[in-house]
């Protein structure tokens, strides 16, 4: 299995398709200047050994040895052999609500956006911990199930949006009961962490909290949003073209509902907090952690990886080492052979 240390140098090779440009811009101007100067088949014969094929020789050179240079700083690694990690840890699932109040700005970016953050920065904290992620809105959504994979917790937090669900609300009980049901070890000590503004919530879900409590799951709610609130922004294409408004064509203001989280976390032995802080969000669930058993778990994962790095760079020294030793001019046995056919 293969693994990338530094995939951000990736990005330096759009400069590779920028030299060949470079290469043909210049390709075409000595033509042009050339034919200025007199004509082509004179200047061909008064200049009989240069080599039409070398110039291009040595840019496919250069250009494999930036290649490799770059591959050498990205590192890639290869995982040589499976083995079972033994881990101490939390099973925990973010309840993420998706709801289209989530997209309100009344704290930066918007309500949905400072969830991620949130949500990531948690992470962030966390060593062995398994975590899993749903999205909720009118009804639930499963994102990703139970993992010790962070990198791909993060990216699946990320591509969450709106449009996920189709019926709107905040269904609270539905995030609940699909978070209870994400956990598939009876052992492990469990840990459900609902971010929302808590609007809309429906009803039924004490129902959903009595078994999670049965369970002996922790919920923790995170508040997002004011109490004063703010409109919901309608965009088409990134810009806003106008606010949410009810049937009377008034414009909707949504606010933040922190008795609703609040009561949902005093019926399951958690707490609440306030998440316009990320600071004092992270600190809070990572106190709410320390009270919790950890349990050991076994997992498999791709271990000992090596570095590969020196490959790459090794076959871009000795490319430039060529580089420095393919003049342009014509070589004596490629010549003769006469592979373009060429008159003397």
């Amino acid at each position: 299995m293969w693994q990338f240390e530094e995939p951000k140098y990736f990005y330096l090779l759009g400069v590779i398709p920028f030299l060949v440009v470079l290469f043909l811009i210049n390709l075409y101007w000595k033509r042009k200047k050339q034919k200025q100067f007199g004509d082509l088949d004179l200047i061909k014969k008064l200049s009989p050994e240069k080599s039409i094929f070398k110039p291009v020789l040595k840019l496919v050179v250069l250009l494999l040895a930036l290649a490799g240079i770059i591959l050498a700083l990205v590192n890639p690694k290869i995982g040589t052999k499976m083995e079972t990690v033994k881990r101490q840890g939390v099973d925990i699932v973010f309840a993420v609500d998706i709801s289209k109040s989530m997209l309100a700005e009344d704290i930066a970016p918007n309500r949905l956006e400072k969830s991620k953050q949130l949500v990531s920065q948690i992470i962030n904290q966390l060593g062995s911990d398994r975590i899993g992620i749903v999205g909720y809105a009118g009804s639930a959504y499963p994102v990703l199930p139970i993992t010790t994979d962070y990198s791909v917790a993060k990216m699946y937090l990320q591509s969450m949006n709106t449009d996920m669900v189709s019926s709107q609300g905040t269904a609270l009980s539905e995030a609940i009961k699909l978070a209870t049901s994400y956990f598939d070890d009876p052992q492990t000590s469990k840990l459900i962490v609902l971010i929302s503004d808590g609007e809309d919530h429906g009803d039924g879900f004490e129902d959903a909290v009595e078994e999670a409590q049965k369970r002996r799951i922790k919920i923790l709610t995170i508040g997002v949003g004011t109490e004063k609130g703010g409109p919901i922004p309608l965009r088409n294409h990134g810009k806003i073209e106008g606010y949410k408004k009810d049937s009377k064509g008034e414009t909707v203001v949504t606010k933040l509902y922190p008795e609703t989280l609040k009561n949902i976390a005093k019926s399951a032995s958690g707490g609440y907090v306030y998440g316009g802080n990320t600071k004092e969000v992270v600190e809070f669930v990572k106190n709410g952690l320390d009270n919790l058993e950890k349990t050991d778990f076994e997992s498999q994962q791709i271990a000992d990886f090596q570095s590969q790095y020196q490959w790459f760079l090794g076959i871009a020294l000795v490319l430039l080492l060529l580089d420095v030793f393919l003049l342009e001019r014509k070589t004596a046995w490629v010549k003769k052979l006469n592979l373009f056919n060429e008159k003397e």
